[in-house]
C-alpha cells in the first residue's frame, strides 16, 4: 500500500532499516517518555537495550512518534522492518483476540495472577502461536502501573451512577460498551489527540493507570482521579518474527535472557509506585478511594463486557484455567 511504501522508503533514506543478522542494530521503538521512575514500559525498554548491548547486541531506543504511530510500527514489525516495538496489546488483537483476556475488568486480583496466566498457565505461548504466523511475536507483556482507574475533569466518582453525564475517551468500541454499562458515554481519541480533547470537552475524562497525566502532563486539565482498580495496567513489547528466528542460537539466548531481565525490572518497579496517589494530590487531582461496596458495584455493572463478542467464553474460561486461584 502507498503509505506503507513510504515508509519503508523513508526508512531505507534514514538508513533505519537492517537486516535481521545479529550484526545489525535493533531498534526499539519506544511508546513513553523514556522516564525510569514513572514509565514502567521504559524500565523494561532500557534494560532490554542495556542488556543486549552489553552482551554483544546493538540496541538503540528510538523516542516514541520518531518511527511512527502504533499502526505504522505494527505494520514495520510484520513486515520485518522493525525489530522491536513497545505497544498497546490490543494492537495484535486483529491477529489474535485471545490477548483481550487481559483487558476484562476485574478479571486479575494482582500481577501475579497475571504473570501465572501468562507463563505457567501458558497463555503467551497460546498467543503467540497465532501471532506470529503473521510475522508478530509478543516477547513481553509489562506493566505500566498500578491497575486502571477513573480519570476525568468535572467531578468526582464515587459510585456508578456518578458516571451519568461522563463522555470518556476509550481505545475501541469494547471500551465505549463498558462506559455504556456504568451509564457514562464513550467516544474513540486517539492518544495524541487527548489532551486537546480533554480541553475542548470533546471527553471528559479516561481509564489509566494513576501515573498516566503525571507523566503526560494532564494534571493541569485533570482534577478527579477515583482508584478503582478496573484491571491490570498492561502494554506489550512486539518483535519481528523473522528477525527473532533469524537470530543465531547464541544470539536468540542473549535476547531471551535480556527479556527475563527486563521483565524482572519491570516487575521490581511496579512494587515501588505507592506513592503515585500522593504525587497526584500534591499535583491538584482529588483521589476517591473506593470502599468495598462501591468496588463490588463497579464489578457488577461491568458483567457487559464478559459479553461482548469480543472475546468468546471459551477463551475466557480459557484464561480462567490458566490464572488458577
Amino acid at each position: 500500500m502507498t503509505h506503507f511504501r513510504f515508509l519503508y522508503s523513508a526508512a531505507v533514506a534514514a538508513g533505519l532499516v537492517f537486516a535481521g543478522a545479529a550484526s545489525a542494530q535493533v531498534k526499539i521503538a519506544l511508546d513513553s517518555p523514556p522516564n525510569l521512575e514513572a514509565s514502567g514500559s521504559y524500565v523494561w525498554a532500557n534494560t532490554f537495550s542495556k542488556y543486549l548491548n552489553e552482551n554483544g547486541i546493538e540496541a538503540e531506543e528510538f523516542q516514541r512518534g520518531a518511527l511512527g504511530g502504533d499502526d505504522e510500527l505494527f505494520d514495520q514489525v510484520s513486515q520485518g522492518l522493525l525489530e522491536v516495538s513497545m505497544s498497546p496489546l490490543n494492537i495484535v488483537g486483529s491477529l489474535d483476540n485471545l490477548i483481550y483476556g487481559l483487558r476484562l475488568p476485574y478479571f486479575f486480583e494482582d500481577q501475579a495472577q497475571v504473570d501465572r496466566a501468562l507463563f505457567e498457565g501458558g497463555m503467551l505461548e497460546k498467543i503467540n502461536a497465532e501471532t506470529t504466523k503473521s510475522g508478530v511475536r509478543v516477547l513481553a507483556v509489562n506493566n505500566v502501573g498500578q491497575a486502571t482507574g477513573i480519570f476525568n475533569t468535572k467531578k468526582p466518582v464515587k459510585s456508578v451512577a456518578d458516571m451519568a453525564g461522563l463522555r470518556m475517551r476509550a481505545l475501541d468500541e469494547s471500551q465505549i460498551e463498558l462506559y455504556k454499562a456504568w451509564g457514562a458515554a464513550g467516544t474513540i481519541v486517539s492518544w495524541a489527540e487527548v489532551p486537546n480533547a480533554l480541553q475542548t470537552g470533546v471527553a471528559d475524562g479516561y481509564l489509566n493507570p494513576a501515573f498516566v497525566p503525571l507523566l503526560f502532563g494532564h494534571t493541569d486539565f485533570i482534577k478527579f482521579y477515583t482508584e478503582a482498580a478496573i484491571a491490570p495496567s498492561l502494554r506489550i513489547t512486539i518483535v519481528s518474527e523473522d528477525w527473532y528466528q533469524g537470530l543465531s542460537n547464541a544470539d536468540r539466548a542473549t535476547v531471551d535472557a535480556a527479556v527475563a531481565a527486563a521483565t524482572k525490572a519491570n516487575r521490581e518497579w511496579l512494587g515501588t509506585q505507592d506513592a503515585v496517589l500522593e504525587k497526584l494530590e500534591a499535583a491538584g487531582v482529588a483521589i476517591e478511594r473506593l470502599d468495598q461496596a462501591a468496588r463490588d458495584e463497579f464489578r457488577a455493572a461491568s458483567a457487559p463486557a464478559y459479553e461482548s463478542g469480543l472475546i468468546s467464553a471459551e477463551q475466557i474460561a480459557e484464561w480462567e484455567a490458566a490464572k488458577g486461584n
